[in-house]
C-alpha cells in the first residue's frame, strides 16, 4: 500500500533487534511499527531508535490498539497510532504527514 502511493519502503523486520539494526542503517524518515514483534515488542524498537536517532518519526500500526498501548507509545514519542482493524485506510496519509513533520 505504501509503495503503491510512491513511498519507498526501505526495509522490513520481524524481530526487535533486526528492526533496530535496519532502521539505524537505513535512517528512514518514518517507521511504521507494530506493537507485537517476534521475540519482543515495538516499544523496544521505539525506545532504542529514539535514543540513537531521535529525528526518525514513528507511526504505530497495530491490532493491539487499546488505550494503554496508545498511551505508552505516545509517551515514548510516537507521532501517530492507528488500529489496523478500523484505521487501515489512514495509513498512507498518516505516514505522509509524519514525513512532512520530520522534514520541518
Amino acid at each position: 500500500m505504501l509503495e503503491a502511493s510512491a513511498m519507498s519502503v526501505v526495509g522490513r523486520a520481524a524481530t526487535p533487534q533486526d528492526a533496530i539494526d535496519g532502521i539505524l542503517e537505513a535512517s528512514p524518515d518514518v517507521v511504521v511499527l507494530d506493537v507485537q514483534l517476534d521475540g519482543g515488542s515495538g516499544l523496544q524498537v521505539l525506545r532504542a531508535v529514539r535514543q540513537a536517532a531521535p529525528d526518525i518519526a514513528f507511526v504505530v500500526f497495530s491490532s493491539n490498539s487499546g488505550p494503554a498501548y496508545r498511551k505508552r507509545y505516545f509517551g515514548e514519542g510516537a507521532e501517530a497510532f492507528l488500529d489496523k482493524n478500523t484505521e487501515f485506510d489512514q495509513l498512507v496519509q498518516t505516514v505522509a504527514k509524519a514525513s512532512r513533520y520530520v522534514a520541518c
